[in-house]
């Protein structure tokens, strides 16, 4: 199968999971990447320079707002992603639309 078709159906939701990973806490970029990766044992593995781009459009839509951590001895500084409060309504508006969308694709391919 062609990789572009793979890319471009994964493309979709990316912003949705990333949402979704910050429900519960900030995370700053790599955490974010791992994360992703392991609970979708794989399926979803995000590059820096797909994470970023996403992230910078929803901290710009006012989604999801970062920080500077201040590092402390020999800790490195990293920026914190924390979703807002639009971000979440947002979020479950979209999971309310994928749900739609995803019952109807399972439902033609089924046919």
């Amino acid at each position: 199968m062609n990789k572009n078709y793979e890319r471009q159906l994964k493309k979709g939701v990316f912003e949705i999971l990333v949402l979704q990973l910050l429900i519960k806490e900030e995370k700053y970029g790599y955490q974010l990447i791992n994360e992703l990766k392991d609970k979708s044992d794989g399926v979803f593995t995000l590059k820096e320079g797909t994470l970023y781009p996403i992230l910078y459009r929803l901290e710009d839509d006012g989604l999801v707002v970062s920080r500077w951590s201040i590092p402390s001895g020999k800790e490195v500084s990293r920026k914190y992603y924390a979703i807002t409060d639009e971000g979440r309504a947002t979020l479950e508006a979209l999971k309310i639309l994928w749900n739609g969308f995803s019952d109807k694709v399972i439902e033609i391919l089924h046919e």
